[in-house]
């Protein structure tokens, strides 16, 4: 039998020193993202949120995610600071494409033996996530289980709530030809294509950490955080007429766009609008990966696609520029009974 200890946030009684001190630290450190609608305390059973007052029908959305293997990267160079961000973006950017606005949220966190100050860096750097997107962490659940996780191995997965009004539910269904494709820039990989990374690193013998891209260390980019576009998407919901919004996650373009697309419809991206970042040109090179590849697996540079009315794209990419959202038009709908729902033309 596994030897499974659980230490749960909301089970201060668990007779264990390690975990009686991260869970105070985590009582305090949530306290950062408390919000009205929480009703209740870190260190019940349960933990309760209030829908929030200003919705006439309002629709829960629930989404779950993990980092998978750039959590190697977080492990290899002792940096606990950024992955927690990229824990709470995956879910919250998906609780986001259709209009929701996260409410709340909740981690897992398991190890072969708990390292206290490892976890509470975690735990901060999910803060900061939630923190970025005006949710709340209400609770969790840390777990040893060293007949599965070896030495300070570790495994995450976040969990979040959003709400939308129903009558501003962004779903696809408008979506017709000539509409327009919008692109949001990434800050680099976000946390998709990194069992492919890690195979470019050990099969051409590269240290990150000593090798360098355009003068700047080759771990940065590789542990750049996952954007969080929470703020912005909502912005933009609330002043234009949005049809449909795309997070660019694992399976890249070509898997994520045609699940908005409605019937017999084709989305047609034009490549020769924005150059792609040197991590993702690095990646590319070093794989020997061919382009319909890089856009099957990777961002390419490019986080979310909003997708308009081409009436009010120039006017969308104005107001984005306005906050400080960098965007512009990668690319259009077009009427098409093809099987392949993503092309690309320069």
């Amino acid at each position: 039998m596994i030897n499974k200890l659980s230490i749960t946030y909301q089970d201060a009684g668990v007779n264990i020193e390690n975990s009686s001190t991260l869970i105070q630290r985590i009582k305090k450190i949530v306290k950062k993202t408390n919000m009205p609608e929480i009703i209740s305390q870190i260190g019940g059973f349960n933990s309760l949120c209030e829908l929030p007052k200003n919705y006439t029908e309002p629709v829960l959305v629930a989404t779950t995610d993990g980092v998978g293997t750039k959590l190697r990267l977080a492990n290899y160079t002792k940096n606990y600071e950024n992955i927690g961000i990229d824990l709470v973006a995956m879910c919250v950017n998906d609780i986001i494409v259709c209009g929701a606005k996260p409410l709340f949220f909740l981690d897992y966190y398991s190890t072969s033996k708990l390292d206290v100050e490892i976890a509470t860096s975690v735990i901060n750097s999910i803060v900061k996530g939630c923190t970025i997107s005006d949710c709340a962490l209400i609770g969790g659940e840390t777990a040893e289980i060293p007949g599965i996780y070896t030495n300070q191995d570790y495994d995450m997965a976040g969990f979040c709530i959003g709400v939308v009004e129903k009558s501003k539910i962004i779903d696809g269904k408008k979506i017709q030809e000539n509409d327009m494709l919008i692109a949001l820039s990434s800050s680099g990989p976000h946390s998709n294509g990194y069992s492919l990374i890690h195979k470019i690193l050990e099969t051409n013998q590269i240290n990150p950490l000593i090798s360098k891209l355009n003068e700047k260390p080759l771990i940065d980019y590789l542990i750049e955080p996952t954007r969080i576009y929470v703020k912005n998407i909502l912005k933009l919901t609330e002043k234009f007429d949005i049809k449909g919004i795309v997070h660019i996650t694992g399976g890249g373009f070509v898997e994520n766009i045609p699940r908005i697309l409605p019937n017999n419809t084709q989305a047609v991206i034009i490549d020769s609008t924005w150059t792609w970042p040197p991590i993702f040109q690095w990646i590319q090179k070093q794989g020997n990966i061919k382009k319909r590849e890089m856009y099957h697996i990777f961002n390419c540079g490019v986080g979310i696609i909003v997708i308009a009315n081409q009436i009010e794209a120039n006017e969308i990419i104005s107001f984005m520029k306005k906050i400080n959202e960098k965007s512009w038009i990668i690319g259009t709908i077009k009427k098409s009974n093809s099987k392949e729902r993503v092309i690309f033309i320069k």
